[in-house]
């Protein structure tokens, strides 16, 4: 059961739909209509069956040949769709720690939100993808506490869901409540192995009981006593141990709010939550920023790569 935008379609034929995306982009010029219409409602397992017949039929490339025909963020987009899911995080992921400087909101966007299941296969698939594990090339490129952070949750070590222990909640939001506002400094290590592997009810809990006890919420908390990298990385966890979907709202309301926008972390959100939950993010988008995604992607973007990211919104909230 999943509240993605995009689901299997049907009737399915892999092999004219091959033909489409050949003739598409065939000859002098490209017909994107045709080659965005396609991908954006054929769920993932589909687009490989696609790529499988292309390969077949024609002796080429899917990706190759989209990388070739098209141009900008609309390339990255309809390249990023073909890409199976984990190794959609895993390719996030190498960009995010390869060459100079790292890009910690990669690394926070994708370690905060993704469940412990997600996180082996991710793992999993950067072995086989890159020949490295994923642990030593995070770890040789970030540092400190917020390094510590990103390991525990590379674990996927989190306790699992099996009812809370009202004791265990009482004591957790003690230590937590000690380890910040009681405390002269912060006692970093405590916030990392509470939030890192306690199972999400309990933190949900823990969170309510840590409002009873100290007046605040976590969240100013954590904004109080942490800075820079970890700060925001704690409050990814917190955020997704509340709501993923809200957690994924908010992102996207940020990637495109004011001057500019973050088209990396845009496509990114839009593709990985496609199959997952974009029903639910569009929601808690409409809810929380009274305005509804599609419209502020409408606002936000142009030509073909809006009409792909329209199609993958899957409607308007208004």
């Amino acid at each position: 059961y999943t509240r993605g935008t995009v689901t299997a379609f049907s009737p399915f034929d892999a092999r004219a739909d091959a033909e489409a995306l050949r003739k598409a982009m065939k000859g002098i010029g490209t017909d994107e209509e045709t080659v965005l219409t396609i991908l954006t409602s054929r769920n993932n397992a589909q687009r490989q069956e696609i790529a499988s017949a292309f390969k077949t039929l024609f002796g080429r490339d899917l990706v190759d040949d989209l990388k070739k025909e098209l141009t900008g963020k609309f390339e990255t987009l309809m390249v990023s769709l073909m890409r199976p899911a984990y190794i959609f995080d895993a390719h996030a992921l190498k960009h995010a720690i390869k060459g100079a400087g790292t890009n910690e909101k990669v690394l926070t966007e994708i370690l905060a939100s993704r469940t412990p299941a997600e996180m082996h296969q991710i793992k999993q698939v950067y072995l086989q993808e890159y020949e490295a594990n994923l642990e030593d090339k995070i770890t040789g490129e970030t540092s400190g506490h917020f390094q510590r952070m990103l390991v525990v949750l590379l674990q996927g070590n989190r306790d699992p869901d099996v009812g809370v222990d009202e004791g265990l909640v009482e004591q957790d939001a003690q230590v937590l409540f000690r380890a910040g506002e009681l405390k002269w400094g912060t006692d970093e290590e405590k916030f990392i192995t509470i939030l890192g592997t306690r199972s999400v009810s309990h933190l949900r809990r823990v969170f309510d009981k840590y409002m009873t006890i100290s007046g605040f919420q976590i969240e100013e908390t954590i904004d109080r006593e942490t800075s820079g990298d970890l700060e925001k990385l704690l409050l990814a966890v917190v955020k997704c141990i509340r709501s993923v979907p809200a957690y994924f709202a908010e992102t996207l309301y940020y990637a495109m709010k004011g001057a500019g926008t973050d088209d990396d972390t845009l496509i990114r959100v839009m593709v990985s939550r496609s199959e997952i939950d974009l029903l639910d993010i569009r929601q808690e988008f409409r809810k929380n920023f009274a305005k509804s995604l599609y419209q502020m992607i409408q606002k936000d973007t142009s030509g073909d790569y809006r009409k792909a990211l329209l199609l993958l919104c899957g409607g308007d909230d208004e």
